[in-house]
């Protein structure tokens, strides 16, 4: 076995170490209500579940935006009766895991990276295969999987050409880590090249994820009560919106106000716990506006609808014909347009959409979509999709289009998992 360089016993020293620390840090973030106070044992490696009988797989996301991609991974694996550990890293990843994750699967938060909470953790879960999704590279974590025999794979990998710049800054460290690694599924040829150029041993190019992801469900009640309150009005959705977003949503409908009247504005902003900064801002501006997260349904008298809520997304892609897409008129990267797209929304995005550049790069080439870049345009747009329904109608069928065509990686990878699976399934053979 290699032996292991001067950089990673110092960091795993480090973290060692850190055990206070990380105890106090835990307690803080959880009065921030950055972590569940019921749930800290499971940040420190102490499982609050029993383990299964027979073989197990660990799934690893982040944060949401991961922890949905590896969603049809989960639901294939429990299709063919596979226990499965799913960990993350936030609450809301959490919370939105708990509505959808199927029968046979069960959550945990992810320890940190900690040697002692890393053992605690594989000493009670004993994974048969660790899959980590696109760029999660805790050097405790992968190290210590390695030592016990567990095959680690990393699904729908992702190395942007600054991680790798960073990496490269710490040659040996990251030779280390990568060679850790049985088998990396990369998004993209760029991806790929540039993980083995770190050490990874075995790469292939399977695709995003993300195309492949289902949109989330929606309660049939939860709809139909909706659009009951909606009625008839003409109605859109910015979604996922970050800081300074609001403000602009909240100025397009005002200058639209005058010719559709009875309008009404769903804001469901990336972080819920805004709904009543957003409520301010919409009072400043002399509109009025209800919160979902106090029970309020948008009646007659609203023109805001803040979706302050988790786990809803689904509910608002369905109701809402037109979609703004936040994180794209700040400089934050844009948010995934897949789901709304394939639920038959006309999208609207900013210019900064470095995230999602393979699906936007299609939507564009599919006339699938509308860039904009502010209040006049999202004014301008969304007067023009409100007015012409056959435009509206076409723009969102080239979007599902679009976003279809480019599906497959869930394919591709289960197929590089599957002698995984086997090797895995024939080990517990009574």
């Amino acid at each position: 076995m290699k032996s292991e360089p001067f950089s990673y016993r110092l960091y795993r020293a480090l973290t060692d170490g850190a055990r206070p620390i990380a105890h106090m840090m835990l307690l803080e973030r959880s009065r921030r209500n950055k972590e569940d106070r019921t749930r800290l044992g499971e940040r420190r490696g102490e499982a609050t579940r029993s383990r299964p009988a027979g073989p197990l797989v660990w799934v690893h996301g982040a944060s949401v935006g991961e922890s949905l991609s590896l969603l049809p991974i989960i639901e294939a694996l429990a299709a063919n009766d596979y226990s499965v550990v799913v960990t993350s890293g936030t609450v809301t990843s959490a919370q939105v895991l708990a509505r959808r994750l199927p029968e046979g699967s069960t959550h945990q938060y992810m320890p940190l990276d900690v040697p002692s909470y890393v053992n605690r953790f594989l000493d009670h879960w004993r994974p048969d295969l660790a899959i980590f999704a696109e760029s999660e590279i805790w050097p405790n974590m992968i190290c210590q999987a390695h030592r016990r025999n567990i095959p680690l794979v990393l699904v729908n990998a992702r190395m942007s050409a600054r991680s790798f710049r960073r990496w490269t800054q710490m040659r040996s460290l990251a030779h280390y880590l990568f060679t850790r690694f049985d088998l990396c599924l990369a998004q993209s040829q760029g991806d790929a090249e540039r993980l083995v150029r770190l050490g990874a041993p075995r790469v292939t190019v399977t695709g995003n994820l993300k195309f492949d992801s289902v949109p989330p469900p929606a309660s049939a009640a939860a709809l139909a009560s909706m659009n009951e309150f909606i009625d008839r009005r003409p109605v859109w959705l910015a979604a996922s919106t970050h800081a300074g977003e609001e403000l602009l949503a909240i100025e397009a409908h005002g200058r639209l106000a005058a010719r559709y009247p009875d309008l009404l504005t769903i804001i469901a902003p990336r972080h819920p716990e805004r709904g009543r900064e957003i409520y301010a801002a919409t009072a400043r501006a002399g509109l009025r506006a209800s919160q979902r997260s106090l029970g309020l349904q948008p009646d007659s008298a609203t023109d805001i609808y803040i979706a302050d809520t988790i786990g809803e997304m689904g509910l608002f892609y369905r109701i809402a014909p037109i979609v703004f897409l936040g994180g794209s008129l700040v400089p934050h990267g844009g948010q995934n347009p897949i789901e709304p797209a394939k639920l038959g929304a006309a999208l609207i995005h900013g210019p900064h959409i470095h995230n999602f550049t393979e699906v936007y790069a299609a939507l564009e080439q599919a006339g699938g979509a509308y860039q904009i870049n502010g209040a006049d345009d999202l004014a301008a747009t969304l007067d023009y999709l409100f007015d012409d329904a056959t435009a509206r109608d076409e723009v969102a069928q080239r979007g599902m289009n679009a976003v279809t065509a480019i599906g497959g990686a869930l394919r591709r990878t289960m197929d590089e998992i599957a002698p995984y699976l086997l090797k895995m399934h024939l080990g517990h053979r009574p």
